[in-house]
């Protein structure tokens, strides 16, 4: 007989899966939008059922659309189609607003394109601000989509194309406004692809740019240092030197003892139990 704990899932790939970080899915734990199935009374780890999948797409697809979690937790709490609706168009509205907003940019920006002074005087100003607020959703949604496509068991050769472009591209949007983490997350994230293709140059060079920035960051997360010494681990593996990935991994080892949460150190550990580093 199966047993029942074969359909939980680690926080991490769940994560993944959805579409929604770890800190995301901690943070709608504690506000009671998307509880685990089950947390671990020894380990704090947090485990969700494959059921729950649906409703956290909704809440990720939600949350792109920027919907405030407030609205979500009562869209979500409704089982009656039009109240739905109507807090669906009520939102609706409020993105037709800032819709309104945009039409003036692409106004400003084409008259910028054909050698023509803006009409609006403060564009400058208002363009700067929307460019931010767009860089960092695009950072993030191609991030979660190159996880997608990382998860796909049968890519084709167009999906794996995408896969990268994505990733340098999620790397790319974060450049023009985030911090030395998120740089440093971004390089993890192309250095992961390639080493899932096999390719170790690339595999190593992203790798090796994500520790440099990470080991000189000051802001980053106790979880982002354990995390570069992981992707190095993988990538020189992937480059086919297995003493090399063992020091890698055994420096990922040491940072994980200051990792407080669990759930990071779940997270890393399975990366990390998933790089065959025995000998043949």
């Amino acid at each position: 007989m199966r047993d029942v704990d074969d359909d939980l899932l680690s926080i991490g790939r769940f994560g993944r899966l959805s579409g929604l970080s770890v800190g995301a899915l901690r943070h709608y734990d504690e506000l009671g939008l998307l509880r685990p199935a089950q947390v671990d009374r020894f380990t704090g780890y947090r485990r969700y059922r494959r059921e729950q999948l649906e409703q956290a797409r909704t809440i990720a697809r939600l949350r792109d659309l920027e919907m405030p979690i407030d609205e979500i937790r009562e869209l979500l709490a409704t089982d009656d189609p039009a109240e739905r609706r109507r807090r669906i168009g009520a939102h609706r509205s409020r993105l037709e607003a800032r819709a309104f907003r945009l039409q003036l940019l692409l106004h400003v920006t084409g008259r910028l394109s054909q050698g023509k002074e803006p009409i609006v005087s403060d564009a400058t100003t208002i363009t700067s601000e929307l460019d931010a607020a767009t860089h960092r959703q695009l950072g993030v949604d191609l991030y979660n989509t190159t996880w997608t496509l990382l998860e796909k068991a049968d890519r084709s050769a167009f999906e794996t194309d995408e896969m990268i472009h994505r990733a340098h591209a999620s790397r790319w949007h974060w450049g023009k406004v985030g911090e030395d983490v998120n740089l440093a997350r971004g390089e993890w994230l192309c250095s992961r692809v390639y080493a899932v293709l096999g390719r170790g140059e690339p595999a190593l060079w992203h790798a090796r740019r994500c520790v440099d920035i990470d080991e000189a960051a000051k802001g980053r997360e106790d979880w982002d240092l354990p995390s570069a010494y992981e992707a190095m681990a993988r990538a020189v593996l992937v480059t086919g030197d297995r003493e090399g990935a063992r020091e890698w991994a055994a420096k990922a080892r040491e940072t994980l003892a200051a990792i407080p949460d669990p759930d990071d150190r779940e997270v890393i550990e399975q990366d990390l139990a998933s790089l065959d580093l025995d000998d043949d």
